[in-house]
This record gives C-alpha cells, sequence and structure tokens, in this order.
C-alpha cells in the first residue's frame, strides 16, 4: 500500500509544478481587472521600425511596377 501512496503523492506534485504557470496567469489576471500585463496599446498604434520597414519597400514595389 505504501507504493500507491508515494506514486499518488509524486503524481500530486506534478501536476501541481505543471499548472503552476496557469495558475499564475489566472493570478495575474484576476489582479488588475482583466489586464494581465497592465496597460499596453492596441496592436498597430504604436511606431514599429518593422512595419516602416514593410511600407517602404511596398511603396517602392508600387514604384518600380507603375514605370512600367
Amino acid at each position: 500500500m505504501g507504493g500507491v501512496s508515494e506514486l499518488f503523492f509524486f503524481m500530486l506534485v506534478i501536476a501541481a509544478l505543471a499548472f503552476a504557470p496557469l495558475g499564475y496567469f489566472i493570478y495575474k489576471y484576476t489582479q488588475k481587472n482583466g489586464k494581465p500585463f497592465g496597460e499596453t496599446e492596441p496592436h498597430g498604434d504604436s511606431p514599429s521600425f518593422v512595419n516602416d520597414l514593410a511600407e517602404t519597400a511596398i511603396h517602392f514595389l508600387k514604384t518600380r511596377l507603375s514605370k512600367k
């Protein structure tokens, strides 16, 4: 019977370790009124080097293709 008790204990420890990140996320999510990462800007409102580079490349291609 000791083997079953040990197995049960180790399975509980493994389950606690496996679900700890989920519990932490739920804790942080409920802490700040549904904003787990604080005040964040909506996507697209902040300037981005990658977005600027992509817009420049698209504009360059449009000008090159329209000349032909």
